[in-house]
């Protein structure tokens, strides 16, 4: 028997996903990936200090004391053959331009909203809507508090059906796996409908 025909091979490596966690300043994002990730996460924060006082609006969010500068990185095996890959967003609007770089490859995306706050992730919205990339919103309830309908919230944001809203706790592992599980089964969907039309 040839040596060939007996070899072990070594098993595929699994297929990867790059995931967006988007949404405005204060929203959760780099909480988010934290906590779902398998990983020690890569972030990029730096204390905020007295000059972004004129530009950053702490309404709402008076206890903040850090800022993500360049992006949060975090990884999830969902099985063995399918890996996401995490890129957290900055939230802050004069790190905008970074949003281009870092959708490149983005098959789908995280937008995280404060109902507190829920104006802060409109740009968020609008810059997937316009590239086209699928997306799920994720209400983080801050303390816990979930205190409007997942309708609500939708009419609120101007969503149009086939977004999925779904409600989170960023601090919570299996909350934020569950908001990638709605966003991957989008994904899923949307592929099979492309197929279908071929």
């Amino acid at each position: 028997m040839p040596a060939s025909d007996t070899a072990v091979r070594a098993p595929a490596p699994p297929d990867t996903l790059k995931i967006l966690i988007a949404g405005g300043f204060g929203v959760g994002k780099t909480t988010l990936v934290g906590s779902v990730s398998e990983i020690a996460p890569l972030r990029t924060e730096e204390s905020l200090t007295a000059a972004g006082l004129d530009v950053d609006d702490l309404d709402g969010i008076e206890e903040k004391r850090t800022t993500t500068v360049a992006l949060d990185f975090g990884r999830i095996t969902i099985s063995d053959d399918l890996v996401l890959y995490l890129f957290g967003t900055p939230g802050q609007q004069r790190f905008w331009f970074m949003w281009n770089d870092l959708a490149l490859g983005a098959l789908g995306a995280v937008v995280l909203v404060d109902v507190r706050r829920p104006k802060v992730s409109f740009a968020a919205i609008d810059f997937f809507e316009r590239r086209r990339i699928p997306f799920v919103v994720a209400v983080n309830g801050f303390h816990g508090e979930h205190p409007y309908p997942v309708e609500d919230i939708r009419d609120a944001l101007a969503l149009p059906e086939h977004v999925p809203v779904v409600l989170c706790d960023a601090r919570e592992r299996e909350s934020c796996r569950d908001v990638l599980v709605v966003l991957l089964d989008q994904l899923i969907a949307s592929a099979e409908r492309t197929e279908a039309r071929v």
